[in-house]
């Protein structure tokens, strides 16, 4: 059983992270893809992110129909910083023996080697680097294993979409209808 692992803060989650999520499980062949939302990201410290009720109303909303994605809320429910090798244990003691994808975006690659306990994370699962549109994926640093996905980047941000918000330009076409409702019913980003 194939196993994607998309970890971030989905602060909101838009467009751009349903089209990586369908383009792993194409072409990784996943059996599932787990979205993990970050409680606080270790490299962004200074940086709250939206409640995490909120977020997680707005990942359900849009990953509503997908029956082979799930939102896995464990480090939402480990509070403090969200350290992926404690995600990654926990998905090889709950799936022993299934090969573990994590997607990453290129521009953390080059901090990998900075990641908690990166020696033990490299040789449990092997990273899926997800390139920003117009750039060539970043090859990983040893010891961690990989590929580049291949298909539909697209360029949009969560920055991008709450900047948007603060500034009262629609975002309906990058997070999607009922996301941009929720988005606006409470009054998240302003």
């Amino acid at each position: 059983m194939r196993l994607g692992l998309f970890g971030g803060s989905f602060d909101p989650i838009h467009l751009g992270h349903l089209l990586v999520a369908q383009a792993a499980r194409e072409e990784l062949h996943l059996r599932r893809l787990f979205f993990i939302p970050a409680a606080q990201s270790p490299f962004k410290p200074g940086c709250a992110p939206a409640p995490a009720p909120q977020r997680l109303r707005l990942l359900r909303l849009a990953l509503a129909g997908q029956s082979d994605c799930e939102i896995d809320d464990q480090e939402l429910q480990r509070r403090g910083v969200s350290f992926t090798i404690d995600t990654v244990r926990e998905y090889v003691r709950r799936f022993r023996g299934a090969p573990l994808f994590y997607l990453i975006g290129a521009d953390h690659v080059p901090q990998l080697s900075k990641w908690r306990e990166a020696d033990e994370l490299a040789r449990l699962v092997e990273f899926v680097v997800i390139p920003r549109p117009g750039q060539g994926a970043a090859p990983l640093p040893g010891p961690f294993r990989g590929r580049a996905l291949a298909g539909h980047p697209l360029g949009v941000s969560s920055s991008q979409i709450r900047e948007r918000v603060r500034a009262g330009l629609p975002i309906d076409l990058l997070v999607g209808p009922a996301v941009a409702e929720a988005i606006r019913n409470n009054r998240l980003y302003l």
